[in-house]
């Protein structure tokens, strides 16, 4: 008995070798000699695949852009038209372009589409077919709703061009088209009519349908230009001629 017992005290004193497991004592592989001074580097027991860059949107630079109005509607545009068809690009690019005005009533809006030869989204123009009247201000809610859905449908069929010709005076209401276009991977542009009050308000007076004047001048409170930091990928600031404003 005493010698089975001092055998056994023999085993536990017993110190690992070089190929046992500290943990359960077992004896596994022969360890490899350690260069200290130069260790292998640690690598995975799996096969590492290379990395790739996720897709992404092939944004353009943000760029800005300034115009001068002419002294005659009828003038044509200077340079190329605006509306030329968006061309082909990597996969993830934008599929296409929403154009939002921002200016006052008489600021050259309509204007500055109808000499591109363009058509846009107007609430003026909804106005006249729901209320037949366009100075109509008292249901702009049905008149934003429909003209958001017009411009959705226009998204849907992936139409490249699209035009919002509204008043757009502060950011919280850019923002709702913004959030729809870059929702169906359109690019946003800005043309902000940075015109004086009171040219607004001399061109609403020859107007064969005006807006009231206290309107124009509380809208003109609420104007806000537009910034980069909205999403918009390319501004432009239309102003008039030096002569148009009456000192």
């Amino acid at each position: 008995m005493r010698n089975w017992m001092r055998e056994r005290m023999k085993r536990r004193k017993k110190k690992p070798t070089e190929n046992e497991s500290e943990a359960t004592g077992k004896v596994g592989q022969q360890k490899p000699p350690v260069d200290e001074l130069h260790p292998e580097p640690l690598r995975p027991a799996y096969d590492m695949e290379p990395e790739q860059d996720e897709p992404g949107f092939a944004t353009a630079d943000q760029r800005m852009e300034t115009e001068v109005q002419p002294e005659s509607p009828s003038t044509p545009p200077a340079g190329a038209p605006e509306h030329k068809p968006v061309p082909k690009a990597k996969a993830r690019a934008p599929k296409g372009v929403v154009v939002l005005a921002i200016g006052l009533p008489g600021s050259g809006k309509t204007t500055w589409f109808k000499r591109r030869g363009v058509t846009p989204l107007s609430s003026d123009m909804l106005r006249g077919i729901l209320f037949d009247d366009i100075t109509e201000q008292r249901y702009q809610g049905l008149v934003f709703s429909t003209l958001r859905s017009l411009l959705r449908a226009r998204l849907i069929a992936r139409m490249p061009w699209n035009y919002v010709d509204a008043s757009n005076l502060a950011s919280h209401e850019r923002r709702q088209w913004i959030k729809m276009a870059k929702g169906f991977g359109y690019e946003v542009h800005a043309v902000f009519f940075d015109v004086p009050l009171e040219v607004c308000l001399d061109r609403n007076r020859r107007r064969e349908r005006q807006v009231k004047e206290d309107v124009i001048t509380r809208m003109a409170a609420k104007l806000k230009p537009p910034g980069f930091e909205e999403g918009f990928a390319k501004i432009t600031v239309v102003r008039v001629k030096k002569a148009d404003v009456k000192s």
